[in-house]
């Protein structure tokens, strides 16, 4: 039997943000305490909920939301493993995020618009993560794509404003091609929730129905994950300040499209079904081509922030291959690597926040010495990169190591020349970045820090937190509790159910 107290945890998780956003749109911009302190107990309030949540679940809870909204349509939220380890990402990095745009924005103008549409996206978040079955996953999911519009032309700049209707046509032909396989699932097979392992054998003889389902939500799904071709709205968004760079890249929208990729193979079709529809070996090859694409359109890259970007169009792709490879070695890698990319790739992004915000260093050939002017910045952002490079002992390296050993036991050798492949490229794109910035002389002198260190606090302590993070993460992935830990026991579960 579910208690009170475990229905409404769900839903408190969720409203944390939805009141901190609501508390905050009417403030004056000279409220900053206020605002900052709304911020800060929201955020806190959010981890405290995550933690009660993830004790329960591992002690045996079952925690479960419902809510009719139309007969026979309700909205549900739920937690189950993969769900889990989703939702302590976001509110673990949406915390640090929070610290990091307060520093970031302190002299900005419109920052209730902008924290209370950051509020916003961290609640669409959530309600992704918790979804408990396609209809409120989709809600959630559009919910996400609107109010993030705002944070991508917060600064109202023209070339902000086009980047922002790029990632409107984008996102929002994705999500109509999700509501037209949501729809004609729905008439298959009824309402549908989630659950471990699959629900839709009852069905598995319309075959090429499910097949043209799996096609229509996957490449909705695709948009939002930045699977080629349907990328290109992600690096055009790096207009966007560096908080919602991170957000977009780390937490929110990206990793809300290859999260639904996860729930999808795993909790909604299941992995036999899948299989036997033959749909996953295109998705691989989908997720390949896009790691090595990324790649490549990484390494011509001289902007920072855009070199950042097509890295993430490569690196997220890993978590989208790991779910197409039918086996719990590829599984536990793609789970992995949903957190190990969060910790890592935020990581970056922060640095890259603190060279333009401190400096007003933007490009890599601006970046001559900074190393010397900025050396705990620029160390955090080289853990971070060898971590994406997959050196040991960073978290990368487990990811990479997991995946590859999948596709081994697959017997798809050939996922090893991809991530070899991939690997070369991240030194390409990674390396120089690091060589220019350790040991090349700066043109002129860089100015004194000041008072500060190097930036500020509210700047430093987020990127160290994150960086140290995905560093002890590769360290101690052997623990149970570790990233890799969580992972293996989540692709345990799914495969136990299988056999």
């Amino acid at each position: 039997m579910i208690s009170l107290a475990e229905n409404w945890l769900p839903v408190l998780v969720i409203a944390t943000s939805l009141v901190t956003a609501l508390c905050i749109f009417p403030l004056r911009e000279e409220q900053v305490r206020l605002r900052s302190t709304l911020n800060m107990i929201g955020a806190t309030l959010k981890v405290v909920f995550v933690i009660i949540i993830t004790i329960g679940f591992l002690d045996g809870r079952v925690y479960q939301s419902r809510l009719q909204f139309l007969p026979g349509l309700d909205i549900v939220l739920s937690v189950n493993p993969i769900s889990l380890a989703f939702l302590g990402l976001s509110a673990v990095l949406w915390f640090v995020t929070t610290i990091y745009a307060i520093g970031y924005l302190e002299h900005a103008d419109h920052r209730s618009r902008f924290f209370g549409f950051f509020s916003l996206c961290v609640t669409a978040t959530m309600g992704i993560a918790l979804a408990g079955n396609l209809f409120t996953f989709f809600i959630f999911y559009e919910m996400l794509t609107l109010v993030t519009y705002p944070l991508v032309v917060h600064r109202g700049t023209l070339k902000a404003i086009k980047a922002g209707r790029v990632y409107l046509f984008y996102t929002i032909g994705g999500g109509a091609l999700m509501l037209i396989g949501i729809v004609w699932l729905q008439s298959i097979a009824g309402p549908v929730e989630f659950s471990t392992g699959g629900v839709l054998d009852h069905v598995a003889h319309r075959r090429s129905e499910l097949i043209g389902i799996f096609v229509l939500l996957v490449t909705g799904l695709s948009v939002k994950a930045a699977i080629v071709p349907l990328h290109g709205w992600l690096p055009r968004a790096m207009v966007a300040p560096a908080p919602v760079s991170a957000l977009l890249h780390a937490v929110a929208v990206v990793k809300a499209g290859a999260y639904g990729i996860l729930r999808f193979v795993y909790d909604l079709f299941g992995i036999p079904l899948a299989a036997s529809l033959n749909v996953l070996t295109p998705l691989a090859i989908m997720a390949s081509v896009t790691i090595i694409y990324g790649s490549i359109r990484a390494l011509m890259q001289t902007d920072l922030k855009r070199r950042l970007a097509f890295s993430t169009v490569s690196q997220v792709s890993y978590i989208v291959l790991g779910a197409a490879i039918v086996g719990p070695l590829a599984t536990t890698g793609a789970i992995a690597h949903l957190m190990h990319q969060g910790l890592m790739k935020i990581t970056l992004f922060f640095c890259a926040g603190n060279f333009a915000e401190t400096l007003e260093v933007h490009s890599v050939d601006q970046m001559n010495g900074i190393g010397r002017r900025m050396p705990v910045t620029m160390g955090l952002f080289t853990i971070a990169a060898f971590g994406m490079i997959g050196a040991p002992p960073v978290a990368g390296f487990a990811s990479k190591w997991y995946l590859g050993a999948g596709g081994m036991a697959a017997d798809q050798a050939w996922v090893i020349a991809v991530l070899i492949g991939s690997t070369l490229l991240n030194s390409a794109y990674f390396l120089p970045v690091l060589y220019t910035a350790w040991f090349k002389k700066p043109a002129v002198p860089w100015p004194a820090p000041g008072k500060r260190f190097e930036t500020s606090p509210l700047l430093l302590l987020p990127c160290a937190a994150t960086g140290i993070a995905a560093l002890l993460a590769g360290v101690f992935a052997g623990s149970r509790w570790s990233p890799l830990g969580l992972a293996t026991q989540i692709a345990a579960e799914l495969y136990d159910l299988w056999i």
